[in-house]
């Protein structure tokens, strides 16, 4: 008998001693709910699934244990014609993103045993779960991304396409706006650098005399983003790193010992090791940002005032200024053009202004006119630094429905969208005919998205 006729035996046994209702399951320890082809979907795997649902806030269009069994389903035809096709994705691409996710979660939750608690697992089981998860995730991905790749659009397929659209279903393009900056640091007394250094070498001394380096990050380290796991991101690559971090975390070798004070453009930092493994380190670390003179910020904010009143009399342009005055490292070389990291573009809505780079800069830009130089104002930076600024608005495009002249780039990607989506649709349609698929009789009252799971 071979391993398929095998497999199909287990599951009509297991099927057999299925009795109970959905809604009743709780007394039952596992489950086979599914098979597809010769892969069994447990009902474990659903309510694993349902959890990570309810952290992500995602909302189901229907039964969850509809949705996400169908779902998971559609994973298993994509990965058997992943198999078959050799696609393939790096043991380095989907440890990133188990630290990323395990992370991510951490902070979510609270904590790595708020964590544990939640998911009934340890971290080292549930790290397992979300490997074999991310893993199929992103073979999946680059699986689809094989069957649509030879989608190529002419612009007379997306006039055409825009042309028979009908006028309540043309796209509507909310405002949007380029902006260019200038930005100046207030400079940082000696005094407070020395008393940042000093606090963090404390900090040291009281780790070798025994307190948890953890405790600490968590009381005092001003990085948001690790503070509350003890100053852990998990296992990162050097490329992930500021150069300055790199150098220090990647040099360290004894989990003991505490690295010396070091800066990088966020602040001031000590690090500890916890691991290493080939070219990915796990670190914890403390940051500390020196504060700003509040006599510092107005002399910046002076400066800045006498510069815009400069570019409004012609004295000097904006592109200049921005160009030569600017400590904007980002936007300086483009003449202050802030650009869009989500789109590629100059371009912002005004909520991703707001989310991207400042939501004082947006507040700002709001009821500026075109060509406009604002006053001088603080905000804080993507660094988590105070610094000081003036912003010209470059263009405003206002909220309008799409026209191919003004968003031919918008709607060619929605067409490629829908065709995607289109060829995607007709390939898990015409997979479902040529695959085996049984459902627990339980589990099989369900309005699905694709009704061919269940043969007549």
């Amino acid at each position: 008998m071979n391993r398929y006729s095998l497999i199909k035996l287990c599951v009509c046994i297991l099927f057999a001693f299925v009795g109970a209702n959905v809604n009743a399951q709780d007394n039952v320890i596992d489950e086979v709910v599914w098979v597809v082809g010769d892969e069994a979907i447990l009902k474990s795997d659903v309510e694993n699934e349902r959890l990570n649902a309810m952290y992500e806030d995602r909302r189901f269009d229907g039964d969850p244990y509809c949705v996400i069994p169908e779902e998971l389903a559609v994973q298993k035809l994509f990965l058997h014609q992943a198999e078959i096709d050799s696609v393939v994705v790096s043991d380095q691409e989907v440890i990133q993103e188990v630290e990323r996710q395990t992370a991510w979660l951490m902070e979510r939750i609270g904590s790595k045993e708020k964590m544990e608690e939640y998911y009934n697992k340890t971290s080292t089981q549930i790290r397992e779960m979300l490997r074999e998860n991310i893993r199929n995730g992103l073979i999946v991905q680059q699986m689809q991304r094989k069957l649509v790749g030879d989608i190529k659009l002419t612009p007379a397929e997306v006039r055409n396409y825009f042309k028979d659209l009908p006028s309540d279903s043309i796209p509507s393009i909310p405002t949007q706006v380029e902006v260019q900056i200038i930005t100046r640091e207030p400079k940082v007394k000696e005094e407070e650098i020395d008393r940042i250094k000093k606090t963090l070498r404390d900090f040291t001394d009281r780790i070798y005399k025994g307190e948890s380096f953890s405790m600490l990050a968590r009381f005092y380290s001003e990085d948001p983003g690790s503070a509350r796991r003890g100053g852990e991101y998990g296992f990162m690559g050097r490329g992930q790193l500021t150069p300055e971090f790199a150098n220090v975390v990647f040099n360290l070798t004894d989990p003991k010992k505490v690295s010396k004070v070091f800066e990088t453009e966020y602040g001031y930092h000590i690090a500890q090791l916890i691991e290493k493994r080939g070219d990915r380190v796990s670190y914890r670390h403390i940051l500390m940002k020196p504060k700003v003179d509040e006599e510092e910020i107005n002399t910046a904010l002076n400066k800045l005032d006498t510069l815009a009143n400069d570019i409004r009399k012609g004295k000097v342009t904006f592109d200049e200024a921005a160009t030569w005055i600017s400590q904007d490292k980002d936007t300086r070389n483009n003449h202050g053009l802030l650009a869009n990291s989500e789109t590629g573009t100059s371009r912002f809505e005004m909520q991703h202004l707001a989310g991207l780079v400042s939501q004082e800069l947006a507040k700002v830009v709001e009821g500026m006119q075109i060509g406009e130089v604002s006053k001088p104002f603080t905000m804080i930076n993507s660094r988590g630094k105070e610094v000081c600024a003036i912003v010209k608005l470059k263009n405003r495009i206002d909220a309008h429905k799409a026209t191919i002249t003004e968003d031919y780039q918008r709607l060619k990607e929605m067409v490629t969208a829908k065709k995607s989506e289109e060829k995607i649709q007709k390939w898990i349609l015409e997979k479902q005919k040529n695959t085996y698929v049984r459902i627990n009789p339980n589990w099989a009252k369900c309005d699905f998205k694709y009704p061919g799971w269940i043969k007549k």
